[in-house]
């Protein structure tokens, strides 16, 4: 217990620095590392992570993914076109799009994304097909979806604190905490009053009793933090509730998909990165699901 209590205390301590530096290239360096390790530790489930060419185009791929959007700036359409008379903006002028610059050279963040994940994918399938005797298709596919699923869902971090240039560090602890407080919730919840198992094949400690008041704390918190942070509205505080609950479904999803993994492949943690807490999929395995949720809740609704 105390080795667990020392581990999370380190790790929340790190995680506050990044958080402290989270306007400067720290957060994406960090979460470029924290997505190098997570894909590590999925390879290493399925037993690839000793095949360098898998291995090398997966993690160039989540490493390179956080550190594009480092570069990303956003311009007017109106710079995207010459000054010609023959062109002309066809559109409201006044919308940004984001653009990446490296060393001289301008494209689209997601041109750039899906060139690097086509050019990993198709190292990936070689590979696959060179030792296509020892390498089986589900091996190969559940790398491709990682390579896909984890980088991206990480990367949510920097997009998420970038929404908001004055309130973008509240925004992503609030994403963060979508997970970790409903894991909160449904551990109390469930010492006092559970009762009945809610998959008790995958994760016998949970109960449904558990998972109802994981949601109903989310909510809550969700509901209260964002009306003393923005101004209480009735709207502002329904739709807080409601990302909140929806937070932490989608995060329960998530941990329990990463543990029927485990279950599946015969692992106890995914790695031992954190002594007392398993590996980093072990800790992110709902922030993975919980990151892309919020960020879509907020960016289509809103709730500032």
């Amino acid at each position: 217990m105390l080795t667990r209590i020392i581990s999370g205390a380190v790790g929340a301590a790190l995680l506050a620095v990044v958080l402290y530096f989270h306007s400067t290239v720290l957060l994406p360096i960090a979460v470029a590392a924290m997505t190098a390790v997570m894909l590590f530790e999925l390879l290493r489930a399925v037993k690839l992570h000793k095949c360098l060419p898998i291995l090398i185009s997966a993690e160039l791929c989540g490493v390179l993914l956080p550190l594009i959007y480092c570069f990303t700036y956003y311009v007017d359409y109106t710079e995207l076109f010459t000054s010609h008379d023959e062109y002309s903006v066809p559109f409201d002028t006044t919308v940004p799009v984001e653009r990446v610059e490296i060393f001289g050279w301008s494209a689209s963040p997601s041109l750039l994304v899906f060139a690097l994940t086509l050019a990993a994918a198709f190292v990936i399938f070689v590979t696959w097909l060179k030792k296509h005797k020892t390498i089986r298709y589900e091996q190969v596919f559940f790398v491709l979806a990682c390579m896909i699923l984890v980088p991206q869902a990480m990367t949510t971090m920097i997009r998420i604190e970038r929404m908001d240039s004055k309130n973008g560090l509240f925004l992503l602890i609030m994403a963060l905490c979508g997970a970790w407080i409903a894991d909160t919730g449904a551990y109390f919840t469930g010492v006092a009053v559970g009762r009945h198992k809610l998959c008790p094949e995958i994760s016998p400690k949970k109960t449904i009793e558990g998972f109802v008041g994981g949601i109903l704390t989310t909510a809550v918190v969700y509901a209260v933090a964002f009306s003393l942070f923005y101004g209480f509205t009735p709207k502002r505080a329904v739709i807080a509730f409601v990302t909140g609950a929806v937070c932490a479904v989608v995060g329960a999803i998530g941990d329990l998909s990463a543990s029927m993994v485990k279950r599946q492949i015969g692992f106890k943690d995914y790695g031992k990165i954190m002594p007392g807490h398993g590996g980093l999929m072990d800790r992110f395995d709902s922030v993975l699901f919980v990151l892309p949720t919020f960020y879509a809740f907020i960016a289509l609704v809103g709730v500032q």
